[in-house]
């Protein structure tokens, strides 16, 4: 009931395009009220489950090193590189970084791509200036879809290839959870699994993205 509650409230927010860190929260005290929680017992709860089944890694601030880049043209720098490249698309680029975050992360550099260090900076900038190869400029909604589709791609290719290795946080999260309920995994059956799904995950991006770049041009 306590499961239910929670995914419920979690499904409603999101289809109501909430914030996802106050539905996560909303989700969190409702199941708590439906467990009998008071508020200090609850945050005595979650703080005592992500100690024990979440493992850390040290984040490091990266947002004024990439303002000072901003500050001396490297969004610029971007969008002229492609605006000299023929045969830079739309979804070429983003099919191609698509892979590179993939790959990258299935081997643990999770920390090369991200939003704040590698898509506004650098991929939106170039996606921007490719689809604007032989037409005019982008009209703002136009513009804000092609940032969407960049930072969408950042997301694919980091959630499902971080799976793919074997010391990455989300497989110890994953068999920390298992471990919970009994069913011992090790590191490298998650891994494994996981391959068809990040493969399949790519095809499935890769082909929105190549539908969305024909879209874009038909316009």
């Amino acid at each position: 009931m306590i499961f239910f509650t929670a995914v419920a409230v979690l499904l409603l927010g999101t289809l109501l395009r909430f914030n996802m860190a106050i539905t996560v929260t909303a989700a969190a005290l409702t199941a708590g009220a439906v467990a009998g929680l008071g508020p200090a017992e609850l945050l005595s709860a979650i703080g005592a489950a992500f100690a024990k089944y979440r493992y850390l890694s040290l984040t490091f601030l990266v947002l004024p090193f990439v303002g000072l880049l901003e500050r001396n043209g490297v969004r610029d720098a971007a969008r002229e590189t492609v605006a000299r490249l023929q045969g830079a698309t739309l979804d070429r680029i983003l099919i191609s970084y698509l892979f590179l975050r993939q790959a990258t992360a299935a081997v643990g550099l999770l920390a090369l791509g991200g939003h704040a260090q590698m898509v506004r900076p650098v991929v939106a900038p170039m996606v921007e200036a490719a689809a604007e190869h032989g037409r005019t400029a982008l009209t703002d909604d136009e513009r804000q879809k092609v940032r969407a589709f960049a930072s969408a791609t950042d997301n694919v290719g980091a959630f499902f290839g971080e799976d793919l290795f074997l010391a990455m946080g989300s497989v110890l999260l994953i068999r920390a959870v298992f471990a919970q309920s009994g069913i011992a995994l090790e590191p490298l059956q998650i891994a494994v699994w996981a391959a068809p799904t990040a493969i399949v995950a790519f095809i499935v991006h890769a082909l929105r993205l190549r539908r969305f770049a024909q879209r874009l041009r038909a316009q």
